[in-house]
């Protein structure tokens, strides 16, 4: 797996050289014509490649293409070089055929059979990627299933996202923020310094390298599971689910905050709530992005300044005490039953479902 990956990485950062060379010399390079060349003219040059799967290279120049369309949409940015140890993986198919697998042991092309720490259900698909992470290979592969909608224990939900507390929910719920990346900073930066000081090509470094890599990993873990967490029981248990429509960019411009706003992972929240509505059968609502949810209070509608560090809301028309965050969240509920103030029920929402409907499952080698 790891030549296949190598294999991979080799070609794309041909065929990026390729490109780029071929762009500066005024012409209108394109995947194809870069897969034909590389066939003909390249491939026979080396002969390492072909005790490898002639599909990972194929998969690599329709990769690239389509990181160039979205680059020219404006969709992402520049497609760049991939480095040994960051960007292991490749993909593969079995010629058009369709795969079946279940359980802990998967027969894949050309690699043959491996075993996997978690079973797989009995799916079918006709492709897969393999790559690694730290010390771990993952194998990712789509599939077709039926979503199945679940009972909603209440109609709609408001969901009020923050720093110090990850979610409070109008409902009084409240989902800690674990801050992963700001518990390991001092372990992280121990580790950078280690690396540092090891001689580069020695094993020590490389020893160092793979504990860093795990304890990288370690914070996105516990950051994903959280957040798999909420989501979860956000879209389960409830027919609507309303957020607002946080400016995450902008935010991230102010330094101050830009480290806990990354640390919380507010995009990667909003993401996951709108492809899970669509599996569990709820809607998600955003409210417009100068809706003073934390201003406004949640009994009287009266409104008022709120600076960051008051975290309780008391109302000087009402006299009503409530915790800021749930005060806020209360507000965005009533925007899913009824309220005239403006929200995004109309948004199209996008999706991480492959073709047809299908829904990614990663499984750990």
């Amino acid at each position: 797996m790891a030549q296949h990956a190598g294999y991979a990485r080799w070609v794309w950062n041909w065929a990026l050289r390729m490109w780029d060379e071929a762009y500066k010399e005024g012409l209108k390079p394109s995947a194809n014509k870069l897969k034909k060349f590389y066939t003909n003219h390249v491939k026979p040059n080396y002969l390492w490649q072909k005790t490898l799967s002639s599909r990972v290279y194929q998969f690599v120049f329709l990769h690239l293409g389509q990181a160039f369309t979205r680059f020219f949409s404006g969709l992402a940015d520049k497609p760049r070089f991939k480095k040994k140890g960051k960007n292991d993986s490749f993909t593969l198919d079995n010629c058009g055929k369709v795969m079946e697998f279940s359980g802990t042991r998967l027969k894949l092309p050309f690699i043959g059979w491996v075993s996997t720490y978690e079973p797989l259900p009995q799916v079918q698909t006709k492709r897969l990627t393999i790559s690694r992470v730290a010390d771990q290979w993952f194998i990712s592969v789509a599939y077709e299933f039926e979503a199945e909608p679940t009972n909603k224990l209440k109609a709609a939900i408001g969901v009020d996202l923050g720093v110090k507390e990850l979610a409070t929910i109008s409902d009084g719920s409240v989902f800690h923020n674990p801050r992963a990346y700001k518990r390991a900073q001092r372990k992280l930066a121990r580790l950078q310094r280690q690396l540092a000081r090891k001689q580069k090509g020695s094993n020590n470094r490389q020893k160092v390298k793979l504990k860093l890599a795990k304890a990288y990993q370690q914070v996105t873990n516990i950051r994903q599971d959280t957040i798999h967490k909420l989501t979860s029981w956000l879209t389960k248990n409830h027919g609507a689910v309303v957020l607002e429509d946080l400016n995450v960019s902008g935010m991230l411009k102010n330094h101050k905050v830009a480290g806990a706003i990354a640390d919380s992972a507010f995009y990667e929240i909003r993401r996951q709530v709108e492809y899970k509505s669509q599996w569990y059968g709820s809607q998600v609502i955003y409210a417009n992005r100068f809706y003073p949810s934390t201003k406004t209070c949640s009994d009287c509608g009266h409104q008022q300044g709120m600076p960051l560090n008051v975290r309780v809301f008391n109302c000087e028309a009402c006299g009503m005490v409530k915790d800021r965050d749930l005060n806020a969240a209360i507000n965005l509920e009533r925007l899913a039953v009824g309220s005239t103030v403006e929200c995004l029920t109309d948004r199209v929402l996008p999706t991480v479902l492959d073709d047809a409907g299908s829904k990614l499952q990663k499984v750990t080698l």
